[in-house]
């Protein structure tokens, strides 16, 4: 039995007995000896790449992407049957601590510092007095977070919210309680935005989420509230997003994902007001990737459930 295992990232884990390790250039045609293998690890394909895997390797037992969003692996044509498995696990520290960056810069408005930095402007508006010259969402404690996909990732940032006062609500597709904090349904939505300082989406990129994030969404928010998405770019309606943006309805959003990426130079969104945008740089570090790797060898081999199984 082969895995093969992409040579973009250094990546050490112990194959099972009976199992060959293969290593393999993304950028390249599966070589004619390899194309028999059961397991394909998957990271930084190209698209063009990626949506011939499927007729070079017909007989996967399963993929295991190394991404936590398996979209595109989901969308490249393998067969219905094979098992694709997420990323699980590690990517929770890096996208926990970027949101918390982004979160921190909104609050504190380090977008509108920066720029008057450029500028060699002291940026007044920001200094002095905040008691009276700034309300709504202005610092982490106190602030309430809602945490919309409360996966690993959300954990993790929850953990790091309440640990700096801020009261965090999880939205998932059932409720009950994780990691020690409330989690609702969607269906509970138009009761929690409303009462949102922050919205942060961690939703995958599935035909259900696609959009997801509204006008409804957007208009139930507060004026002081940001939006911010680390999950997928396609769950937000980027029209709605433009329009409460210009028209001050939210106070802002941070963008770490984008519908297309990269994001044309021509897009609207460049130049929407009080928006701070980064490259989909949230996580591109999976943490030991080796040992979600052998896991699932492990589990695959004595007929256990796989971890990490997504849909699309």
């Amino acid at each position: 039995m082969k895995i093969l295992v992409p040579t973009v990232i250094p990546i050490e884990f112990t194959p099972p007995e009976g199992v060959e390790d293969v290593r393999y250039d993304v950028r390249e045609p599966i070589p004619p000896e390899h194309r028999d293998a059961a397991v394909l690890v998957s990271w930084l394909n190209p698209p063009a790449r990626l949506a011939t895997l499927a007729a070079e390797l017909p007989n996967l037992a399963y993929i295991q992407g190394l991404m936590a969003g398996t979209d595109s692996l989901h969308a490249a044509g393998f067969a219905p049957g094979v098992p694709i498995l997420g990323g699980v696990g590690l990517h929770d520290v890096p996208v926990a601590e970027h949101t918390l960056a982004l979160l921190l810069a909104a609050a504190r408005r380090l977008d509108q510092t920066t720029l008057a930095q450029q500028r060699s402007e002291w940026f007044r508006p920001l200094s002095g007095n905040q008691t009276v010259k700034r309300t709504g969402f202005t610092q982490i404690s106190g602030a309430r977070v809602t945490i919309w996909g409360f996966g690993g990732i959300a954990a993790v940032l929850a953990g790091y919210l309440s640990a700096m006062g801020a009261q965090v609500t999880g939205v998932a597709r059932s409720a009950g309680d994780r990691h020690g904090h409330p989690v609702v349904t969607p269906d509970d939505l138009p009761r929690i935005l409303p009462a949102t300082d922050a919205l942060v989406s961690i939703l995958p990129g599935t035909a259900a989420t696609d959009s997801i994030i509204s006008r409804e969404v957007f208009g139930a928010l507060p004026a002081h509230a940001w939006f911010v998405n680390v999950g997928r770019g396609s769950v937000v309606d980027d029209d709605a997003l433009l329009e409460a943006l210009r028209a001050g309805t939210i106070a802002g959003a941070a963008l770490d994902v984008f519908r297309t990426e990269p994001l044309p130079a021509d897009s609207p969104l460049w130049a929407a007001p009080n928006l701070i945008l980064t490259p989909h740089s949230a996580g591109g570090r999976p943490q030991h990737p080796g040992r979600l790797i052998e896991e699932n060898l492990r589990r695959h081999l004595a007929g256990e459930e796989l971890l990490g199984r997504t849909h699309p």
